[in-house]
C-alpha cells in the first residue's frame, strides 16, 4: 500500500486508451496480445502526442501468458512505437494485473526512481495456451538427446493413450479446485443475495453500458482496431446487450452449481478480448513537457485472504483502508468504478459494505462503510456489459472513471476490483485541476 507521505511527488493520469472489448471467440479470434497490446499502445501514443523521451519504463499485465511472448511488456513497448531503450516489466496478478502494473509505476515515481510509465493490460481467451500433458512433455524433451533413428522407438514406452491427450488451462482456483463461478454461488448464499437480484444488476450494467455506448460516452477511451489488412475496422464493444430482459435472464439455467445455483451465464462477466494502456507522470514533469493531467493518483491498498466461500469480497475490505487514509467517506466520492465479475459478487459486496454485523465483525469498526449510490456506480454500464480481459480491466476502470470525473464535474472517483485468489484493490483519484 502506497503511503500517505506529504513530500512525496505527485502522480497524475494523463490519459488512458483501450481497445474494444469483444467476447471471446468472435472478431478477435484471430489477434494475439501482441496484436492487441501494441494496437493499443500505439493508440495511446497518438491520442496523448507521446514522444520516447517522455518515457522511462513500461509496466504491463497479462494473466494468460504465451511462453513466445513470455515478456509481453517488452515486444508490446517495441512494437507499438516507444523507443528501445525503454525497460519493459510484464505483471501478472489475476484480474488486478493492470492496477499493480499502474501502482507500480506510481510507487516508482513518487520515490524518484522514474518519472514516467505508460501502464496496462491485455489478455486474449480466444487464444490460450494449450499443452501436452506432462508425461508427453516429458518425452518430447527427451528426443532432444536421441543420436539416431533407432532412439524413437522408445518413444512410446510407458505412455498411456490418455497422455497424448491435450491439456486446456483450467479457469478454477489452484488452490480450492473451484471455479469462481461456483465460489460466487457459495458467497451469495451465504450472503443472502437472490437470483432475482443478481439479474436485475446485470440487466442495468447492460442497459447502461448500451446507453452509454449510444451517447458516444465511451468513444474517448476505446482505439479503434483494424482487421483483415484495414478492411474491417472494429470500434465497438459487443457484448452489451441492450434488449435483455429481466424475463430472458431469468430462463437462463445456473452455469455453475446445478440445479440449485444462482449465477448464470446472463448475470456473470462473459470471457473477453481485449487490452488497455495509460500514461502516467510525475506532476510537474508532465506539465513541463506541455501535458494536460486528468488525474492525480491519491492512494490505493491491494488486500487478500484464503480462498474460499468469499474469495472475490475483496472490495468489501480494500475500499475501508483507501478511505480511511484519505479520511474520507462514501458520500465524498462523486464517482465509482467498480470490477463486476459477477452481479452476485458486486451485490455481496455492495451489502457488506453497507452492513454495521460485517464492519463489526470483520473490519473491527464501530459502523458499516455505507451505501454507495446507485446513481454514482458505474453509470457507464461494467464488466458485466463491457467485457472483461482479465488483465485489460483495471486500467479501464481508471480511464472511465477519470474521464466521468471531468464529464460529471467531480472531485473523486473510488476504484475497485476484486481478483482471483482471494485478493482485492481499491484506488482513490481525484480529478485534476490545475
Amino acid at each position: 500500500m502506497m503511503k500517505n507521505r506529504t513530500q512525496e511527488k505527485e502522480v497524475v493520469f494523463i490519459d488512458g486508451a483501450r481497445t474494444p472489448f469483444l467476447r471471446a471467440q468472435t472478431e478477435f479470434k484471430t489477434c494475439t496480445v501482441y496484436d492487441l497490446g501494441r494496437y493499443v499502445v500505439s493508440g495511446l501514443i497518438n491520442a496523448t502526442k507521446l514522444e520516447g523521451s517522455h518515457i522511462d519504463h513500461v509496466y504491463y499485465g497479462n494473466v494468460i501468458q504465451d511462453v513466445n511472448t513470455h515478456n509481453i511488456a517488452r515486444e508490446i513497448a517495441l512494437a507499438g512505437g516507444l523507443h528501445g531503450s525503454i525497460p519493459a516489466t510484464t505483471v501478472s496478478m489475476a484480474c488486478i494485473s493492470s492496477n499493480i502494473a499502474l501502482t507500480m509505476a506510481t510507487e516508482a515515481i513518487t520515490t524518484g526512481s522514474i518519472e514516467s510509465a505508460v501502464v496496462g493490460g491485455v489478455d486474449v481467451m480466444s487464444d490460450i495456451p494449450i499443452r501436452f500433458r506432462k508425461p508427453f512433455r516429458q518425452k518430447l524433451l527427451e528426443t532432444q538427446r536421441y543420436k539416431k533413428p533407432t532412439d524413437w522407438l522408445k518413444f512410446f514406452k510407458g505412455l498411456r493413450p490418455s497422455d497424448l491427450l491435450p491439456e486446456i488451462p483450467s479457469i478454477s482456483e489452484f488452490s480450492t479446485g473451484d471455479t469462481m463461478g461456483k465460489s460466487c454461488d457459495k458467497m451469495v448464499a451465504k450472503y443472502g443475495v437472490s437470483r432475482e437480484e443478481q439479474d436485475a444488476y446485470a440487466l442495468k450494467s447492460h442497459h447502461r453500458a448500451h446507453e452509454a455506448t449510444e451517447k458516444g460516452m465511451l468513444n474517448e477511451e476505446i482505439v479503434p482496431v483494424p482487421l483483415k489488412n484495414g478492411k474491417s475496422i472494429i470500434k465497438v464493444d459487443n457484448g452489451i446487450r441492450g434488449d435483455s430482459t429481466q424475463k430472458k435472464l431469468s430462463t437462463l439455467s445456473p452455469a455453475f452449481i446445478k440445479p440449485h445455483g444462482t449465477v448464470t451465464a446472463g448475470n456473470a462477466s462473459f470471457l473477453t478480448d481485449g487490452a488497455s494502456a495509460g500514461l502516467v507522470m510525475e506532476k510537474q514533469r508532465a506539465l513541463d513537457l506541455g501535458y494536460k493531467p486528468k488525474a492525480v493518483i491519491r492512494h490505493f491498498a491491494f488486500v487478500a485472504q484464503r480462498p474460499g466461500d468469499e474469495l472475490l469480497i475483496g472490495p468489501a475490505f480494500a475500499v475501508p483502508k483507501v478511505l480511511d487514509a484519505m479520511k474520507l467517506k462514501i458520500d465524498d466520492i462523486d464517482v465509482f468504478e467498480f470490477h463486476e465479475a459477477f452481479a452476485g459478487q458486486m451485490l455481496t459486496v455492495l451489502k457488506a459494505l453497507d452492513s454495521n454485523d460485517f464492519a463489526k465483525k470483520r473490519l473491527q469498526r464501530n459502523k458499516k462503510i455505507g451505501k454507495i449510490p446507485e446513481e454514482k456506480l458505474n453509470k457507464w454500464g461494467g464488466s458485466l456489459s463491457i467485457g472483461h480481459p482479465f488483465a485489460a480491466t483495471g486500467m479501464r476502470l481508471v480511464t472511465t472513471a477519470a474521464n466521468r470525473l471531468i464529464r460529471e464535474d467531480g472531485r473523486f472517483a473510488l476504484i475497485a476490483a476484486c481478483a482471483a485468489g482471494g485478493q482485492g484493490h481499491a484506488m482513490i483519484i481525484e480529478r485534476y485541476q490545475g
